[in-house]
Order: structure tokens, then C-alpha cells, then sequence
């Protein structure tokens, strides 16, 4: 195995451009770590944040500059090396992951913790698992309280996490409500959708009413989002703006307690128990995987432009 690797990396917040390739170090797996040759990364909107550094969570552990050089955390490849304690994986393994907590994965090799990988099944390609950690979490978790005749509404319903939410609430009954932007509308439907909104032509706070909402963009007002909500109906917040995720904390658990609709935001778990589950449903068919484009590691950039613009149907992959 060669010394040196490579990588995209960064040294400050800001546009895609602040990245560039370079030649790194292969890094080194310590106790419980496995190193993988990465044959597969897929972008999440997660990657977007931390490149510009916004909202401002995105900073946490690196203020004034980034914690990690190489961003990536949805990871697939074959095991390369494996550290001191390791018992679940050896040389040659093909595996996939949510490696959030090392990251890395702009890059020809990347370290992950053990217990964040899995075995990749067979029937999918790197490509494909690597769509799944991240995204299936939410998607999973999002919609784990849905049952047949639910009214379930997903805002930012074309992008990774959307594109599972969606066959994931059709498969358990559930009449089902996208918005995303107008480029998006056709991809909803397609995925299972009954109906779709452009939320620059419409304020989906305005119809409904709705027994559950998952929220992968909170931005709106907490009244707005209660508005939507059916008596006893829930609201879920994944992502969005600091301060209406701040408002769903405070003033949501007010307007919960005298209105009967609950609302707050979904804790999401990681690994491999939270994302293996919808791998095995999508290698045996019963779960599409849509991934709307493919770039090389030196196209990074572009890539991660192309995500930040809200243009992505599905996921968008980097493979070295």
C-alpha cells in the first residue's frame, strides 16, 4: 500500500471553490478502527454545512475553522487494514456506513469507527450502499410511527433522506405529501407521492391538515407548522435554521401542551442497526435507490455545488 493518498480536503469555511485536491498521508487505524479503500462516498446535506460552516451547529468543534479537512461521512469500500481490537471485519471485506463522527471520505482510503460499519449486501453496488447510511437513518426514523391512512406531509421530500421517506410511508399505508422546489415535482411523484407542492408557489403550512410532518428544512414559523398539524398530529424537525430549531424547542413544547399536536425535533440515531434494516429492503428489491449523478474525487467541488443548489434528485455519489 502506497504512503500517501488522494484526498480532497479544506482549511476554511466557505464556498465550493475554498476545496482543492492534494496528495495526503494514508492514515493509520488505532485500536477499533478499520481502515477502508473507499470505493464509493455519497454527499449529504450534513457535507454542505460544514463546508460553509452554516447554520451555525455546522461549526461545532471548529469555530473559526474546520475540525476535519476531508469532509464525507456516507462511505463504501473494500477493508484495507484493521486496527488493534478489531473483531467484526478483516482484509478484503467489502463494507458501507455513516462515518459522521470521523468523516474522511473525499478520499482514496478513510478511517472508520468499527461499530459504525456494515457488510455490504452483495446485491448492491458501493455506489448504492453508500446512498443508505445517512439518509436511511432519517428517512427510517422519520417515518417508523406511520401507519396505513396516515397524512404525512415531507418537506424537502426530493433530496437523499426524502427520496426513502417517501416509498418507506407508501409501503405502510400512508397518504403521502412532498414539497420541494418546482425541479423536484415530477421526481416526487415518480417516487410514490399522492400529491406534491413547490414551495416557492405555495405555503404548504396552508393545506393539510396533516397527522404527522417530517421537516428535513425547518425554516418556518412554529404557528405556521402547528397551522398544518391535525388535533394529536406530530411535527418533526431533522434540519434547518438555528433559530426556528430553537423556537420548535421552546415555543413548540408551549403550543404542544395546550393544543394537543406535539412538536420537536427527531433525535436521529446512527449505525448500523439503524440503517441495515432498509439496506436489506433495497438488495431485495422492495425499496428503490435513486442516485441522480456520479462525479470523480476531483469533481468534489462540482459536486457538492450541484447539491447546495437543490438540485439533486435522490443522491449524489464522489467515487474515487
Amino acid at each position: 500500500m502506497a504512503s500517501t493518498m488522494k484526498a480532497v480536503v479544506y482549511d476554511r469555511y466557505g464556498p465550493p471553490d475554498v476545496l482543492r485536491l492534494e496528495d495526503v498521508p494514508v492514515p493509520v487505524p488505532g485500536p477499533r478502527e478499520v481502515l477502508v479503500e473507499v470505493a464509493a462516498t455519497s454527499l449529504n446535506l450534513s457535507d454542505w454545512e460544514a463546508l460553509v460552516g452554516s447554520p451555525a451547529y455546522a461549526r461545532f468543534g471548529g469555530l473559526r475553522r474546520p475540525r476535519r479537512r476531508i469532509l464525507g461521512s456516507d462511505i463504501a469500500g473494500v477493508v484495507a487494514a484493521v486496527g488493534p481490537g478489531v473483531t467484526r471485519f478483516a482484509t478484503g471485506d467489502e463494507v458501507f456506513g455513516d462515518n459522521l463522527q470521523r468523516l474522511g471520505g473525499f478520499a482514496q482510503f478513510a478511517i472508520a469507527s468499527e461499530s459504525a460499519l456494515a457488510v455490504k449486501p452483495a446485491a448492491l453496488t458501493f455506489a448504492q450502499a453508500s446512498a443508505i447510511p445517512q439518509s436511511g437513518e432519517i428517512a427510517a426514523q422519520g417515518t417508523v410511527d406511520v401507519t396505513a391512512g396516515t397524512r404525512m406531509l415531507i418537506n424537502g421530500a426530493g433530496g437523499g433522506s426524502g427520496a426513502f421517506a417517501i416509498p418507506l410511508a407508501k409501503a405502510a399505508g400512508a397518504h403521502v405529501t412532498g414539497v420541494d422546489n418546482a425541479g423536484k415535482l415530477a421526481f416526487m411523484r415518480a417516487l410514490g407521492a399522492d400529491a406534491v407542492i413547490d414551495y416557492r408557489a405555495e405555503d404548504f403550512t396552508r393545506t393539510g391538515p396533516y397527522d404527522l410532518i417530517l421537516d428535513l428544512v425547518a425554516h418556518r414559523s412554529v404557528f405556521a407548522y402547528r397551522r398544518a398539524l391535525a388535533p394529536g398530529g406530530r411535527y418533526r424537525a431533522v434540519g434547518g435554521r438555528v433559530r426556528a430549531l430553537v423556537r420548535i424547542l421552546t415555543v413548540g413544547t408551549v403550543i404542544a401542551g395546550v393544543s394537543g399536536r406535539r412538536m420537536g425535533i427527531l433525535v436521529v440515531r446512527s449505525g448500523p442497526a439503524q440503517f441495515e434494516p432498509l439496506a436489506q429492503r433495497c438488495a431485495q428489491g422492495e425499496i428503490d435507490i435513486h442516485i441522480d449523478r456520479t462525479f470523480a474525487l476531483h469533481q468534489t467541488a462540482e459536486a457538492l455545488a450541484y447539491l447546495g443548489e437543490g438540485r439533486a434528485l435522490g443522491k449524489v455519489i464522489v467515487q474515487p
